[in-house]
């Protein structure tokens, strides 16, 4: 395929085969039929010159060069994303009086409602927020790129903020609780259960290491009685919500993002509440990027029972 030009979306397919280590699951993950993402497998091996997966019939394994290109992947994908943001950023100086980042799973359920709450006693001016994955998310408030980051948080999952350097406070509380379908329409009880068997696993679906709630889970989880088998990973809990409200496996979902799945009827426990994980709501305040709209609202944020 020569002269074809490289496309942003392949690296996009490349990572998401690498991570899922199936065609079906990823062409899944990103939304494509599997036919029309074997191509662009192919299209991009076309283009290195060189194989990157070995295919088999139990899936697919990165080969010697696929692994080699890999964290240039990421970089390529990391780079062009940050140019983005800063390019946005630029053209948003005039307008933009606060930067606000936040996890994709606060982004869509909670931010908007807690935003206007804030917005009855302050005046903010115009917002500019970016929703990303926990791992971005850190990486633009470790780069100065916005004044505050929203995100879950727990005291025993780690954070790339010292706690020296970044204040932070919470805003909200929120839960991880074990969710799966039901086992029939309009049932309590649940497809799988609690905490499962050696010999019978719950199937379970997991948050990528870029997500800030698989870090809790995973701190959190240690030592506990659980026997589940991966069947998914992904670090939007929006895509685990509906991976599990379709019947693929148990998933510990926010409360915030599943509470209307659950209203309805179409998510339902997996477990009882001994496996449920509580966590806060937390905004970080960056020490580099700051105005005077900044400094009013955390002053305002501050202060006992503020929102």
């Amino acid at each position: 395929m020569n002269g074809t030009e490289m496309e942003l979306d392949w690296l996009k397919d490349f990572l998401a085969l690498a991570e899922q280590k199936t065609f079906s699951r990823a062409a899944q993950a990103r939304h494509v039929s599997q036919p029309a993402f074997g191509r662009r497998i192919r299209a991009l091996e076309d283009w290195i010159g060189t194989q990157l997966f070995v295919r088999g019939a139990q899936g697919a394994a990165l080969t010697p060069a696929g692994s080699h290109f890999e964290p240039a992947a990421h970089a390529l994908l990391r780079g062009l994303e940050r140019a983005r943001r800063e390019t946005r950023a630029a053209g948003a100086q005039d307008t933009a009086t606060l930067s606000i980042a936040a996890t994709h799973a606060l982004s869509f359920t909670f931010f908007p409602s807690w935003v206007r709450g804030v917005m009855r006693t302050q005046t903010l001016g115009t917002l500019n927020l970016i929703s990303d994955s926990m791992e971005a998310c850190e990486q633009i408030m470790l780069s100065g790129e916005v004044h505050f980051l929203l995100c879950h948080d727990h005291p025993d999952a780690p954070t790339r903020f010292e706690p020296d350097r970044f204040e932070s406070v919470p805003v909200g509380d929120d839960m991880l609780v074990p969710l799966c379908a039901p086992a029939a329409p309009g049932q309590d009880r649940g497809s799988w259960s609690l905490p499962g068997s050696c010999s019978d696993p719950v199937p379970y679906l997991a948050y990528s290491p870029a997500s800030g709630l698989g870090r809790i889970l995973e701190s959190c989880q240690a030592g506990l009685p659980i026997h589940r088998a991966t069947r998914f990973t992904s670090h939007l809990a929006a895509t685990l919500t509906t991976m599990a409200r379709e019947g693929h496996g148990v998933a510990w979902l926010p409360q915030t993002v599943a509470a209307d799945e659950r209203a309805c009827g179409r998510l339902v426990r997996a477990g009882p509440e001994q496996f449920d994980v509580p966590i806060e709501i937390r905004l970080f305040r960056s020490p580099e990027c700051r105005n005077p709209a900044a400094d009013a609202l955390w002053h305002f944020l501050s202060q006992p029972q503020s929102v």
